[in-house]
């Protein structure tokens, strides 16, 4: 990646994504990783007896771009057309005498897998960090709008009242799932390996498993069970489809805020730096939900992603190129867009303005249309069949709607109506929707114990 802005040619250069994340998928890290394998595997070798202490001790010492320079790796392969042989000569020239053992019964994949889990391991961490910030900010939401209400939609129409609280609690308990999820994955699927050609071990000698256990503990990472010259790729395509997943969730919560944003609908709106921030180049009395949309389109990109991670499970017999180049794409790319949704939902969500008065007047739109089930409820509690019940409130409803009339006044006048409801319970009920939230308010409280916990782990 360039270092300067003005020389990038993607996006994910200069425009999208955190400096932590950047710094992460730089180059020079991705050659620090590998000379850490590198001298890693070395040290094992050093432990069993394969070679002298003196070379693991100086291998360990020079497995860093303060020697080894990216600048130089970049000469050998131009000469030699291989990126790893490359790295092992430019770090074997620092080590002198003892640059001979380095890469010892070692395949390009067992650097470049085992280097990979390092780095995502660290990119998962990163991530899980920015989900626990995300789940801070929503259960500060919904802590703030448990009894906040507000209308419940359906097929984009309204339907009945609704409890914003739970609305956002839903979210919570989404990324709750997530951040289990990731913790799961950066567990269980963050594996290296050194496996040789085929997957046999046989160029690392009688002490090969020794040697496999010594250097993952070094690292700090779990060795695969079995492989051939690859990670399975399944293992690794099970965390590119969470990441995706997450994106997905993340969209559906951007989809939700841009359109309460809607000047129709107007309930929330994104943080908005009144003094400076500018809407838009010629409406000069723009606020849009900009954010919220560059999360929608960077999920498009996402989910495009879904079909190379896919496709490099499958490889030719024990090993072939056929994952190498777009992996090299994906693995940067999918973790630089889930961090920049992730800062942009921390962003949005931190400063959310929530208009509870707009969400009073959005209740009363429909002259009362949405109490119409509640009606029918309380109809049949009170003894009515429940097919008679939603057939009157069904036709009363039809009646209210053609002459643009409160539907409260159209059932007070309905014989069969105030034959189960009075017309002072049936006013009540009209004048407090907050009273039909069902339980939203208990399954809330569950939610954020679910929440609270997680945070804790």
């Amino acid at each position: 990646m360039s270092k300067k802005k003005s020389d990038s040619l993607h996006p994910i250069d200069w425009r999208y994504g955190s400096k932590e994340m950047r710094k992460l998928f730089s180059r020079v890290n991705r050659l620090e990783l590998l000379l850490k394998v590198e001298a890693a595997i070395a040290h094992a070798h050093a432990m069993v007896g394969n070679i002298p202490k003196k070379a693991a001790e100086e291998i360990e010492k020079k497995a860093s771009t303060k020697y080894v320079k990216l600048k130089r790796v970049d000469e050998i392969e131009k000469e030699i057309y291989h990126d790893i042989a490359s790295v092992i000569r430019a770090f074997a020239e620092q080590c002198g005498e003892y640059g001979r053992y380095i890469h010892l019964g070692a395949t390009s994949n067992d650097i470049i897998d085992t280097a990979e889990a390092l780095r995502t391991k660290e990119a998962l961490k990163l991530i899980e960090r920015r989900i626990i910030k995300a789940i801070k900010n929503l259960i500060g939401i919904v802590n703030e709008h448990k009894e906040t209400v507000c209308i419940g939609r359906t097929h984009g129409s309204q339907a009945v009242p609704y409890s914003f609280g739970h609305k956002i609690a839903i979210w919570l308990e989404e990324l709750v799932r997530h951040l289990g999820n990731i913790r799961r994955l950066k567990q269980e699927n963050v594996v290296g390996k050194l496996s040789g050609a085929v997957g046999t071990r046989a160029a690392y000698g009688v002490h090969a498993d020794r040697i496999v256990q010594i250097t993952m503990e070094k690292l700090g990472i779990k060795a695969a069970v079995i492989t051939h010259q690859l990670v399975s790729r399944e293992v690794i395509a099970e965390i590119f489809l969470e990441l995706i997943l997450l994106a997905c969730s993340i969209d559906k919560f951007a989809t939700e805020i841009r359109n309460l944003s809607r000047t129709e609908i107007g309930e929330v709106a994104e943080p908005f730096r009144s003094d400076k921030q500018v809407g838009s180049s010629t409406m000069s009395h723009k606020r849009d939900p900009e954010r919220s949309e560059r999360m929608s389109a960077l999920a498009r990109i996402m989910r495009g992603y879904t079909t190379p991670a896919l496709e490099n499970i499958i490889t030719w017999h024990e090993r072939d190129l056929a994952n190498s180049a777009s992996e090299r794409y994906i693995y940067p790319e999918i973790f630089m867009t889930i961090d920049q949704m992730l800062v942009d939902f921390d962003f949005v969500t931190s400063g959310l303005v929530v208009k509870t008065e707009q969400m009073k007047k959005n209740l009363a739109i429909t002259k009362g249309l949405v109490m119409a089930e509640a009606v029918m409820t309380e109809l049949v509690n009170n003894g009515m069949n429940r097919q008679e019940a939603h057939e009157v409130l069904r036709k009363n409803s039809m009646i209210a709607v053609e002459k643009d009339i409160q539907l409260f006044e159209v059932l007070k006048k309905d014989k069969e109506i105030t034959e189960f409801i009075s017309e002072k319970d049936l006013k009540e009920i009209f004048d407090s929707p907050g009273n039909y939230l069902g339980t939203a308010k208990e399954q809330i409280e569950i939610v954020l114990l679910l929440a609270e916990k997680a945070i804790k782990q």
